[in-house]
């Protein structure tokens, strides 16, 4: 594990990781490794990632809470520009932690990385005026096997940072905005997830 370190069970959340990598740097700049699957498996990490995605994203906007339901998807992400606050709420029926959420602060600066298991619900909240997101996933996505869960839903009670809004009984974006006055952005997908007592279980 010369080139990583890894925070195992993060949130008391088994499964869920944060992963630094080592950062070579000089006056020139800097050199790391972003994935090593030797690394990964001296840290008893042994997944197969078969698919990259990457997505741009402004300020204010947050995709989620997203997962697939019939094929489940590991997930490794990260930001290469920008910054964001990462989410993921533990979906997992048989888990002890069912329900719970844990996140992140990944930015291009600390360049951790969000290791996030099958069974999961994810998202994100864009921080700054553009964020650059990639992510590794070990299964191919399904366009008619997405499931979604309410950003919002009061007995998740994620605290996305920098936001203020009251609960309008919806996962609607209506009334939210950052603390500088940008109004929150999402799909139309993601304004009509329900919450965890209505939502897909694994």
């Amino acid at each position: 594990m010369g080139q990583i370190t890894v925070e195992k069970n993060v949130g008391g959340i088994e499964g869920l990781c944060v992963i630094t990598p080592a950062v070579h740097g000089d006056s020139r700049g800097y050199f790391m490794e972003t994935y090593s699957q030797r690394d990964m498996e001296e840290a008893g990490i042994d997944i197969v990632f078969v698919q990259d995605n990457q997505s741009c994203s402004t300020k204010g906007v947050l995709r989620g809470l997203h997962f697939q339901k019939q094929y489940p998807q590991t997930k490794l992400v990260r930001v290469i520009k920008g910054r964001v606050f990462d989410v993921a709420v533990d979906l997992r029926s048989g888990s002890g932690t069912y329900g719970k959420w844990y996140g992140v602060e990944l930015t291009e600066e600390n360049k951790k990385q969000f290791l996030i298991p099958k069974g999961f619900a994810h998202g994100f909240l864009v921080l700054t005026d553009v964020a650059e997101f990639c992510y590794k996933c070990d299964d191919f996505y399904h366009p008619n096997d997405e499931g979604g869960l309410a950003w919002n839903d009061p007995s998740i009670g994620i605290k996305w940072p920098e936001l203020t809004g009251e609960y309008p009984g919806s996962a609607d974006s209506e009334g939210y905005a950052l603390e500088d006055g940008t109004k929150l952005n999402l799909s139309d997908k993601d304004k009509k997830w329900d919450t965890l007592g209505n939502t897909f279980r694994f």
